[in-house]
C-alpha cells in the first residue's frame, strides 16, 4: 500500500528529505521531470494549473494501522493521504504541475520559496483534510504572544497584589468576545506561595475571509493594558474564484457530491494566493489532525485520485 510507505517514512517538520527523495524517485520512474529546491519538490510542467500538499507532519504520536475502512496514525490524514492521491493520479499521467512542500507544520518556508521561484500558472488546488469538501472561502489568522504583568504578594492575601494569571484568563475572555481564539500555551506561576506576577500565553486567533487583518491589529491594541504582546504569522484570508469551480466540475464528473466548507486552519495557501487563484481540498477530517487519533478513509484516497484525474482532463480541454 502507498499511504503505508509514505507515513512509514517519517517526516516530521526538518526531516522531510528521506521522504523528498522518495517522491522524487517516483516521479522520475514514472518519466516526470523534477526540479529540487532548498524546500520543495514540483514537476517541471508549465501547466495552468498546480496541484499541491506539503511533506511533514508534526512529531509522531500513533504508528500506521489500518483495519481496511481507514488508516490510522501520524500523517496518514495531514497530508499523506493526498500526497498517495496525487502519486496516484501521476501514474495515469496527469499533466498539471505537482508540488510538494516542507516546513507546513512551522514557517511555511516550502510554500514562500515555491512563490519566490516558480513562474507558471494561475491556479492551484492545495490539498489538506478538507473531508472532500471544496474549501474556497478560506480563514486568516495569526499567533500572539502576552506576557501579562502581575504584582506578587503573599499568597494568603491575593487583595494586596494583582494575579497574573487571574489577569490572563481575563484577556482571554475579552479577546473570546471579538474574535475566534484558541489559547494553546499558558505559563505562569511557582511552587512559592505567591500570587504570580508573570503569565506567558501563546494564542491563535481566526481571521474570517471578509475581515481585513489590518482591522484586526488595531483592534487587539487593547492587549497593551495586560503586558507586551506580539504578532507573528498573520494573514489575511481569501476567497477563491475560477480554480473552485473547476474542482466542482472535476468533481460532478468523478461522480462525487459537491459541498462547499471554510477553512480555518493555516495552510500553504495562504502563501500560494499572493501569485494563483488558490483553493484547499482533500481527503481526511481536520479535527483529528495532530492527534494521536489522526486517520483517514481510505476510499477518500481513491476518490481524490480519480478528481485529480478528471481535473486534468477539464485543463487539458481548456487549453
Amino acid at each position: 500500500m502507498l499511504l503505508k510507505k509514505l507515513v512509514e517514512i517519517e517526516s516530521p517538520s526538518g526531516n522531510e528529505e528521506e521522504l523528498k527523495n522518495f517522491i522524487l524517485d517516483f516521479l522520475e520512474s514514472n518519466g516526470y521531470d523534477v526540479i529540487e529546491g532548498n524546500n520543495f519538490i514540483s514537476t517541471k510542467s508549465k501547466s495552468e494549473l498546480i496541484v499541491s500538499t506539503h511533506l511533514d507532519t508534526t512529531a509522531v504520536k500513533a504508528p500506521f494501522s489500518t483495519d481496511g475502512v481507514y488508516a490510522y496514525g501520524t500523517g496518514v490524514c495531514d497530508a499523506k493521504a493526498s500526497i498517495a492521491a496525487i502519486l496516484e493520479a501521476a501514474e495515469r499521467g496527469v499533466e498539471f504541475t505537482i508540488a510538494f512542500f516542507c516546513d507546513e507544520e512551522e514557517s511555511g518556508k516550502g510554500s514562500k520559496e515555491f512563490v519566490e521561484k516558480w513562474k507558471y500558472g494561475r491556479m492551484a488546488v492545495v490539498m489538506e483534510p478538507t473531508d472532500l469538501k471544496i474549501a474556497s472561502r478560506h480563514c486568516g489568522n495569526l499567533d500572539l504572544a502576552v506576557e501579562v504583568k502581575g504584582v506578587q504578594s503573599h499568597g494568603s492575601l491575593p487583595e494586596m497584589g494583582v494575579n497574573a494569571i487571574e489577569k490572563a484568563f481575563e484577556m482571554i475572555n475579552e479577546l473570546k468576545k471579538r474574535f475566534k481564539v484558541t489559547p494553546l500555551k499558558i505559563h505562569g506561576g511557582s511552587d512559592d506561595y505567591v500570587i504570580p506576577d508573570y503569565c506567558r500565553v501563546k494564542l491563535d486567533i481566526v481571521i474570517n475571509p471578509e475581515v481585513r487583518l489590518e482591522d484586526v491589529l488595531k483592534e487587539i491594541e487593547f492587549l497593551k493594558k495586560y503586558g507586551h504582546y506580539e504578532v507573528s504569522n498573520a494573514y489575511d484570508g481569501f476567497v477563491s474564484k475560477e480554480v473552485a469551480g473547476l474542482l466542482e466540475q472535476a468533481m460532478k464528473a468523478a461522480g462525487i457530491d459537491v459541498e462547499y466548507a471554510v477553512m480555518p486552519s493555516w495552510t500553504d495557501a495562504l502563501n500560494l494566493k499572493s501569485k494563483f487563484d488558490t483553493v484547499v481540498w482533500g481527503p481526511g477530517e481536520l479535527h483529528y489532525c495532530h492527534t494521536a487519533r489522526e486517520r483517514v478513509k481510505l476510499k477518500d484516497i481513491e476518490t481524490a485520485r480519480d478528481v485529480l484525474i478528471k481535473l486534468n482532463e477539464i485543463i487539458k480541454r481548456k487549453v
